[in-house]
């Protein structure tokens, strides 16, 4: 096992003895509802992150830092050192929207039960977050010098393209050192690719405009994500020329296919519904939502409607084939792309993960048209290009029909295991896990994705599910309690 250093009693004592002070300062962020808004004048991207992000520069200040704010894109808190600056630390104020469905709490009314914190960015990524401020804080207040500085830049647009730290680089140079606690321990070192991009078709709704073949089921309207990286939870469809019958027997014939997720969607109160209205029916499907970059943690609503319109007497008309054409392209349960020929994986970072995350489609009020829009999300092993894997999806969807939007894929990001900043790091966890770590890849993207010397480390444990952008998301109290601690052991190893 690694060395114990000199300061742990210290830091360890300090952090315990702060616990209940923190988890009061997490409160306070997880009150303010920083979902991206509308720009303002001073407050790029809405009026709730700026408060944000004005909030944590007034506990930076309150814990000694030296303050600056980028006009509220990003605010950074300096503990200066006689050295130049050797260490960034990258974690953000923005949270992702939120639905109805909590049930322990309300998004953003933090809640304490047993050893959680529930409440809207808990985990992603007030919490860690507030963690490395008082990491900072600790050493700064027990007075363990460091030979160089390290800062902490707390972001407000990390959910919704990073705007927020182009505008931040664009002022600054990236540090010797850069790491963000926004994803699991041990530490990630390898970011996928991402391929995400939008799609449309449409055209005439078919030669009877009435309602195409007699007895045939029509699709007036389908909806179902609002968020490009989110496996949407809920989908909703209005049908007409159905009876209550056909829309049993359909959902009788799904349950049979799907039995595993049928068992998961009971136990969470999810399924499928409907309601009459006037002469059509309108049918609700509730999965279960799920970051993107982990679509087999969720049940997707949107590939579920897919595959029950495949036991419905569809129309043989232009919109309903498009919509029977993307359940081809898209079966429920097909996470890697298989379908589209794109299925893939490599050592360093594992394989293809694929989602439809949006899909939105409508029949003209006169019923002559139809117009059908998604967006899907890829994230890609470092093996992929745009040769292997833009140009293979375009194709596909050119010959199902689809015209799909264009622009290449976004690399792949990685950082060597043998760097000095991931083995510093990977000693701070196996201090404090008592166990060694093996560098990890995820599908996901990170504040560090388009730096050069960049990873993600901390501040969640891959064996408990966080329930990260999605309902009741919280953050085990001693696991943020543990990366205190964590964090402030690396500062020291970087930067003492």
């Amino acid at each position: 096992m690694i060395k114990q250093p000199e300061y742990r009693e210290q830091i360890d004592h300090w952090v315990d003895a702060h616990a209940g002070q923190m988890l009061e300062d997490l409160k306070a962020l997880v009150r303010i509802p920083s979902v991206k808004g509308e720009a303002k004048d001073g407050m790029p991207f809405g009026e709730m992150p700026a408060k944000a992000v004005s909030a944590m520069q007034e506990l930076m200040e309150k814990a000694g830092l030296r303050t600056t704010n980028y006009e509220n894109y990003c605010v950074a808190g300096d503990l200066d050192a006689e050295g130049e600056k050797a260490l960034d630390i990258l974690t953000h104020l923005d949270v992702v929207p939120v639905s109805d469905s909590w049930t322990k709490t309300r998004p953003f009314e933090p809640l304490i039960e047993g050893d959680r914190i529930y409440g809207r960015g808990t985990s992603d990524d007030k919490g860690p977050a507030i963690a490395a401020l008082y990491a900072v804080r600790c050493i700064r207040e027990l007075g363990l010098g460091l030979k160089r500085g390290v800062r902490l830049i707390c972001g407000s647009d990390e959910e919704s393209g990073s705007d927020d730290l182009v505008y931040y680089y664009s002022k600054e140079k990236e540090a010797l050192y850069t790491f963000s606690p926004d994803a699991d321990y041990p530490l990630i070192n390898v970011e996928k690719g991402r391929l995400q991009k939008s799609f449309r078709s449409e055209g005439p709704a078919a030669g009877d405009a009435a309602g195409g073949k007699t007895g045939k089921v029509r699709v007036k309207c389908l909806q179902a994500g609002d968020t490009t990286n989110i496996v949407p939870g809920l989908g909703e469809m209005t049908l007409s020329g159905v009876t209550e019958e056909m829309l049993q027997s359909a959902a009788e014939k799904l349950q049979d296919e799907l039995p595993d997720d049928w068992a998961r969607l009971q136990e969470a109160g999810g399924g499928i519904s409907w309601e009459r209205q006037q002469d059509a029916y309108a049918v609700t499907f509730s999965g279960i939502s799920s970051h993107a970059a982990h679509p087999a943690g969720g049940i997707s609503s949107l590939t579920m409607m897919l595959a029950y319109l495949q036991h419905l007497d569809l129309a043989d008309a232009p919109g309903e084939n498009m919509l029977l054409r993307l359940g081809k392209l898209w079966p429920h349960g097909d996470y890697e792309g298989k379908s589209l020929g794109i299925d893939c994986r490599d050592q360093e970072s594992g394989p293809l993960t694929m989602s439809l995350d949006i899909l939105h489609y409508e029949v003209s009020q006169d019923g002559s048209s139809y117009r059908v829009e998604g967006i899907f999300d890829c994230r890609a092993p470092l093996c992929c290009n745009d040769d292997n894997l833009t140009k293979k999806v375009r194709d596909t969807m050119k010959a199902a029909g689809f015209e799909m939007e264009e622009g290449t894929m976004e690399p792949g990001h990685y950082v060597s295991a043998d760097s000095e900043l991931v083995q510093k790091l990977l000693e701070s966890y196996e201090l404090y896990f008592e166990k060694k770590g093996t560098p990890l890849s995820t599908g996901g993207g990170t504040y560090v994705h388009e730096l050069e010397r960049g990873v993600a480390f901390g501040c969640a444990v891959p064996e408990v599910d966080n329930r990260m952008h999605g309902d009741d998301e919280f953050m085990e109290i001693p696991i943020l309690v543990k990366s205190t601690k964590i964090i402030a052991d690396a500062i020291l190893r970087l930067c003492g």
